[in-house]
């Protein structure tokens, strides 16, 4: 018998322009994998804290440097049955930066054979980059990217590696890291 595929999109919040994806998921799918896969799909690095909200629970990786004591470990929880009937959840990456993440669940059904899953069907503008200081530095380091008279543009340009397009999005290269995913 075939399980079953949610189709999800995550929009980061707070940010200007809007990023979003579409990708598709076993609609069973455990939180750790799913953690990986909105990593994949976002274009994070994976080196800080989450959390996720699933109606009103919260659940993570419990961490001495980060005590979080309403959050229930997130191992062997599945998005379906923690979901519930509730259509929309929270995603919290980089406590520090506090990136939130508004998912919601758009369809579940069956899966397109033809895909590998899972899958980015689409999306939009580029994920900022890690350790840039949250919405106000993501902020500033877009101002000084685009103003070469900016005193922290080169200094920007330096640690982001050469150049950073805001608008970037490219769907093959989600897909590649998706399919590394183990």
């Amino acid at each position: 018998m075939l399980k079953s595929v949610a189709t999800l999109r995550i929009e980061l919040l707070d940010v200007k322009p809007l990023v979003w994806r579409r990708f598709v998921v076993p609609a069973d799918i455990q939180l750790p994998k799913l953690h990986k896969v909105i990593q994949a799909v976002m274009g994070w690095g994976d080196s800080h804290l989450h959390l996720f909200n699933l109606g009103g629970t919260s659940y993570g990786v419990l961490d001495d440097e980060f005590s979080d004591d309403n959050a229930l470990p997130e191992k062997g929880v599945r998005l379906t049955k923690a979901l519930g009937s509730s259509a929309e959840f929270e995603y919290q990456y980089d406590v520090g930066d506090n990136w939130q993440h508004r998912i919601v669940l758009e369809v579940v059904g069956a899966p397109d054979l033809t895909l590998t899953i899972p899958v980015c069907l689409a999306g939009e503008n580029a994920c900022p980059p890690e350790d840039v200081g949250g919405v106000s530095g993501y902020d500033r380091f877009r101002e000084a990217l685009a103003d070469p008279e900016n005193e922290e543009h080169l200094d920007y340009r330096t640690w982001v590696g050469g150049i950073f397009d805001p608008a970037g999005f490219d769907v093959n290269a989600v897909n590649a890291r998706l399919r590394a995913i183990r």
